[in-house]
């Protein structure tokens, strides 16, 4: 489903420094794998390049068919709204909206009608474990219950690729499982591919396989 070949990003300066060489990734629908390596070595990078957030400098990504780096910004953006879904470490839920506010905004983005959306995030927040939450402002939930709400919202408009980077990386053990577990739950349930970006060897262990990034390309892990 999504297919990485001979990938390469150097960013230019005075010594032009190459994040990415020769990256080779082939990514089945339903398949959850864990991408690791070293800090600074380029995986965040990885992920904006899959997403059409920055330019590739040499090499190809196919997302079911679709090349995507000869898509121009406005296609890049229509196919990243509407094929992909993100959680991040920070969350980036918005403070001045409800969690059920929150979690619509693909929905709108999507220009999904006004009574499905409403149906498909109560669904999904029901499917997180915050069903009865949706009323509630972002002050008001844990760090857990806003990763939870961040994962909705990066599911509820049905991607086929959903992009993890770091999503544990603020919450305490406890509260990384549960999210990790519900990452997994969802994923498999809805038969989208996902990438986890993570330091995390537990967040890594609960994916179907590890990929470790070096300077040299990716890697099967262990």
């Amino acid at each position: 489903m999504l297919v990485l070949r001979n990938l390469s990003k150097t960013y230019a300066g005075a010594r032009g420094r190459s994040v990415l060489h020769g990256v080779d990734l082939a990514l089945a629908a339903g398949e959850y794998i864990a991408v690791m390596g070293e800090s600074g070595i380029g995986k965040s990078t990885l992920l904006n390049l899959i997403a059409g957030l920055d330019r590739t400098d040499a090499g190809s990504i196919s997302l079911d068919g679709v090349e995507l780096t000869g898509l121009d910004d406005d296609a890049a953006t229509l196919l990243r709204r509407e094929r992909m879904g993100f959680v991040f470490q920070a969350f980036h839920i918005l403070p001045y909206l409800s969690l059920a506010q929150n979690v619509a905004l693909p929905l709108i983005l999507n220009r999904i009608a006004e009574d499905e959306a409403a149906q498909r995030t109560q669904a999904m927040l029901a499917a997180v474990g915050l069903g009865g939450r949706a009323a509630s402002m972002p002050r008001e939930l844990s760090g857990g219950e806003l990763q939870r709400a961040a994962i909705a919202r990066a599911l509820v408009h049905r991607p086929q690729l959903l992009l993890a980077d770091e999503p544990t990386g603020n919450l305490d053990p406890d509260s990384a499982a549960q999210v990790l577990a519900l990452l997994r739950e969802q994923v498999k349930t809805r038969n989208a591919a996902c990438i986890l970006v993570t330091h995390s060897h537990a967040a890594a262990a609960t994916a179907d396989r590890i990929v470790v990034l070096t300077a040299q390309g990716l890697r099967e892990g262990g």
